[in-house]
């Protein structure tokens, strides 16, 4: 599965784990990615949003 907001761009962020001893050990934080059924041009499409384009998009009545 993509881990790209096709709205926004979004991706995955990396960084570290950091232990109580302060070891640093590689880490991802992935965006929330959810898929959503819009009507775009009169023909239904299937896109995978983040949840902050998903609570934008309800805000603006875009979504059904």
């Amino acid at each position: 599965m993509s881990s790209i907001c096709q709205n926004c761009g979004k991706r995955p962020m990396a960084g570290n784990n950091v232990s109580h001893s302060h070891r640093k050990t590689k880490r991802r934080w992935l965006p929330n990615i959810q898929p959503i059924t819009l009507y775009m041009y009169g023909e239904k499409r299937r896109i995978k949003i983040c949840t902050r384009c998903l609570r934008t998009f309800n805000h603006k009545g875009i979504l059904p």
